[in-house]
C-alpha cells in the first residue's frame, strides 16, 4: 500500500505563507494522482487541490484557486502545496490523499491518505 506523511503545517498571520510537503513510500508514486484536502472543526471535508502523474494538469477549489500551487517531484516521491495570502478561513487540518489513476475532486475517491498538519491563521 501507499504511505503518506504530510508536513509543513503551522501558525501563521494572516496574508503569509505555508508550504505543505507530502512525502510518499514506494515506487509506484509516479504512477498516483495526489490529492489535497482540509477539514476545518465541525466541517465536513473539503477538495483543495489536485495534480495528476505527469504534473501537468492540476485543478483548486474556487476558494483557494490564485492563492494556492500544487507542484510533485516524482524522483523524490514528494508533493507540495505552496499557500499564499492565506486567510483566517484556511484554518485546517490539511490531507494528504492518492488514487491510482483519474483526475477525482471527492474525499471518497482517494483511498490512500496520510495523518495530516494543522494550518492556523491567525488575524
Amino acid at each position: 500500500q501507499v504511505q503518506l506523511v504530510e508536513s509543513g503545517g503551522g501558525l501563521v498571520q494572516a496574508g503569509g505563507s505555508l508550504r505543505l510537503s507530502c512525502a510518499a513510500s514506494g515506487r509506484t508514486f509516479s504512477n498516483h494522482v495526489m490529492g489535497w484536502f482540509r477539514q476545518a472543526p465541525g466541517k465536513e471535508r473539503e477538495f483543495v487541490a489536485t495534480i495528476d502523474w505527469s504534473g501537468a494538469n492540476t485543478y483548486y477549489a474556487d476558494s483557494v484557486n490564485g492563492r494556492f500551487t500544487v507542484s510533485r517531484d516524482n524522483a523524490n516521491k514528494t508533493v507540495y502545496q505552496k499557500m499564499n495570502s492565506l486567510k483566517p478561513e484556511d484554518r485546517a487540518v490539511y490531507y494528504c490523499a492518492a488514487r491510482n489513476f483519474g483526475i477525482v475532486l471527492t474525499p471518497q475517491g482517494y483511498p490512500y491518505w496520510g495523518q495530516g498538519t494543522q494550518v492556523t491563521v491567525s488575524s
